[in-house]
């Protein structure tokens, strides 16, 4: 009983993208491991973008180091 859970930064993901993730996840895994798709749970939470960080910074700034 698999269980996948993907963050995103809530920057505008739509439902159609988020039904292609969980669709796309849920076949890799059957695909791959030969899980079943009735038992294969995927959960999509969406992070406001000030509570993300990567590498020490909260993502906005470690975007604008980025682009320099």
């Amino acid at each position: 009983m698999p269980f996948v859970n993907i963050k995103v930064t809530r920057e505008g993901v739509t439902s159609d993208q988020k039904a292609e993730v969980i669709s796309g996840v849920t076949d890799l895994l059957v695909r791959i491991l030969d899980k079943s798709p009735a038992t294969t749970f995927v959960v999509i939470d969406e992070v406001e973008l000030e509570d993300w960080g990567v590498g020490g910074l909260p993502v906005e700034q470690y975007r604008r180091n980025a682009a320099r």
